[in-house]
């Protein structure tokens, strides 16, 4: 299934939002699958309100990533909050926008990745393949966040912890 991430910024474009996911308690940016007969842009709208309970307008695409070994897709997206406000739900336990140059440590690894995309301010969609997790990634989590990555693991085999 092809996906749809977004970067949500507040006013000031200072801040960026992440959200905190329940079940592996990392810091994410709000996104998803993309459902049938749905564009994008509309999953990456969906998702945010969803996940974190504001309303997003999308700036424009950033770029556009096809995971290595399989022709699945991700959209990445830059919006700006239009309304709403933070909601926890049963997906996100904790909302809240941070500094872009201040990020929790717990966040998903590929986000530093993304963020410099963003930050080139290409006039062209980017396109390019992307690899998920590393091994090296995932042994470095393994060694400085142990009951994350089996959180991880178990959440992958359906197997939810709830806080």
């Amino acid at each position: 299934m092809n996906g749809a991430s977004v970067f949500v910024f507040d006013k000031s474009r200072e801040k960026m939002l992440l959200v905190k996911r329940r079940d592996v308690p990392v810091w994410v940016i709000p996104g998803g699958g993309i459902e049938e007969h749905e564009t994008p842009e509309k999953a990456a709208i969906r998702e945010a309100k969803e996940e974190s309970g504001f309303d997003v307008k999308i700036l424009r695409k950033v770029a556009e990533y096809t995971h290595i070994g399989s022709n699945k897709k991700n959209h990445l997206f830059e919006a700006g909050v239009v309304g709403g406000n933070a909601t926890t739900n049963n997906e996100a336990s904790a909302v809240e926008f941070f500094d872009i140059n201040n990020l929790p440590e717990m966040r998903h690894p590929l986000i530093d990745s993304w963020l410099d995309d963003l930050k080139k301010k290409s006039k062209e969609v980017i396109k390019r393949e992307i690899q998920g997790v590393t091994i090296k990634q995932a042994l470095r989590q393994i060694h400085k966040h142990p009951i994350v990555v089996i959180r991880f693991i178990l959440a992958r085999f359906g197997i939810r912890i709830n806080t």
